[in-house]
């Protein structure tokens, strides 16, 4: 992988390459990677100034068909070799702006990340937030899905998958993971040991440095490739490489890939702990000698996440389906606490490691369906608010949850029930994301919006199948 600085690198590469088409990538408001490509004829080191233009009017929660015109500017440090394509292609990430007043476009998610890792300096608390997403996900062997005015159902399938114990697959050889014991068997019971190398090697191939792969606790190919930590905006440009690199490399094999939090009933979804410190003059600003080996600073930080949580979930955990994952009385944490070991607590000061460097907590409400520029963006605005506002966690919740009595776990703050509640709070609770103008009122109004009228309510409107087993007969 080569180590674009300047324009000139990425022009130079392209000639000693011989690469034929260069694809422009940006990300829409809800976190999915929109691209279009030109010939390596059209583009040169011009190109990094002038940008190139597109119609913004069908991107999703962006401009009206009456403003459509918008314009991208390739970021020469981004730049990737394609894997997947047939024709040699580079990839270069984007900053999407607007043409006429030439300024950065308010909703593009890039943008806001890359305000929030400033705004952080301009407070003089810290210089950097490293952030370290552990992103889980199923791999498929089938997929099928529809839903008509008469008919709605869902079908996914695996060969690891424990329903297909019984199955004539001429032979069937057994070895699939129990329910909630895929976590973590060799092989053979771990069929996508070979798969999840390829997803590995690949990975590393653009630029992103992999610490370990393995399987995760549900049946049927839950899985979980654990990348290095980075700096915001790098860390959220990883996410969208990791989320095109994992679901391309399945598809090259015969497999599917998904991201969705709660895909299978009665087993566990997939969650993306987000690992969190700040640092100053090259200085871990997260370690110290109070509780979990943390300072002050970590704790108020701590503070400010657990109060405006309900608010964040509506970014960090942005779908209906991610509160099929967030259900109390289960593995989920949606326990609005913190503590050393305790998993069932929304924040958790892991203790494997002891060096000063390595401390940090891990905030563990998020889901993969997030786009990442704005969760972590947020994260970092409630972690801040907490410190500048000496917002303190209370005491931690090192006890077992399950084990507490009615009276006490009624003392517990939870997690909202639904992506509505979620909505709902972040709409009272957002004046966090306003400071130093990282998000919007546009912004948050948007995403409200557009989640409220696009998800939320259509859901809303259709049968369930299991309402047909509850309620038929009635």
């Amino acid at each position: 992988m080569s180590d674009f600085k300047t324009p000139k690198d990425v022009i130079a590469f392209i000639k000693s390459e011989n690469i034929e088409i260069v694809d422009m990538r940006f990300t829409d408001f809800l976190g999915t990677w929109q691209h279009f490509s030109v010939p390596v004829s059209a583009f040169d080191e011009g190109s990094f100034e002038s940008g190139f233009g597109f119609d913004g009017s069908s991107i999703r929660g962006w401009q009206a068909i009456n403003e459509s015109d918008m314009l991208i500017r390739p970021i020469a440090d981004t730049a990737f070799l394609d894997p997947f394509t047939v024709h040699k292609t580079l990839i270069i990430i984007c900053n999407v702006f607007d043409p006429i007043t030439g300024e950065d476009y308010s909703r593009d998610p890039r943008y806001i990340a890359r305000k929030a890792e400033q705004y952080l300096i301009s407070t003089g608390i810290g210089d950097k937030a490293y952030l370290g997403p552990e992103a889980e996900f199923f791999i498929f062997d089938d997929v099928r899905f529809d839903q008509t005015h008469n008919a709605g159902f869902y079908y996914l399938d695996s060969e690891e998958g424990k329903w297909n114990s019984g199955r004539e697959e001429g032979p069937n050889l057994g070895y699939k993971p129990r329910l909630k014991e895929g976590y973590f068997p060799a092989q053979p019971t771990d069929k996508l040991h070979d798969l999840r190398s390829e997803m590995t090697m690949l990975l590393e191939g653009v630029g992103i440095n992999v610490e370990a792969h393995h399987h995760e606790v549900a049946t049927g190919g839950q899985c979980e490739i654990d990348m290095r930590f980075d700096t915001l905006v790098l860390m959220a440009d990883n996410m969208l490489k990791y989320k095109y690199i994992i679901k391309n490399c399945a598809y090259q094999n015969g497999k599917t890939v998904t991201f969705m939090p709660k895909p299978l009933w009665g087993d566990n979804g997939s969650g993306m702990h987000v690992h969190l410190s700040f640092w100053k003059d090259g200085k871990n600003l997260f370690a110290g000698k109070g509780y979990g080996g943390m300072s002050d600073m970590a704790m108020y930080a701590i503070g400010g996440i657990l109060k405006h949580a309900p608010a964040l979930l509506a970014f960090t955990n942005p779908t209906t389906n991610s509160y099929k994952r967030l259900v109390p009385g289960y593995e989920a944490p949606v326990n609005l606490a913190y503590s050393r070991r305790n998993r069932s607590a929304a924040i958790r000061i892991p203790m494997v490691h002891s060096s000063e460097k390595s401390k940090r907590f891990e905030f563990r409400c998020p889901d993969p369906s997030a786009n990442p520029y704005l969760a972590f963006s947020a994260i970092l605005m409630a972690a801040v608010d907490g410190i500048v506002n000496k917002i303190h966690p209370g005491e931690p919740l090192d006890k077992d949850i399950y084990d507490l009595p009615p009276e006490e776990l009624l003392l517990v703050p939870q997690t909202p029930g639904s992506l509505h509640e979620s909505l709902g709070a972040l709409q009272k609770d957002h004046e966090f994301l306003l400071k130093g103008d990282v998000f919007t009122e546009d912004v948050i109004e948007e995403w409200i919006s557009y989640k409220l009228r696009k998800e939320v309510k259509e859901m809303d409107l259709r049968p369930h199948p299991w309402e047909f087993a509850l309620y038929y007969d009635v």
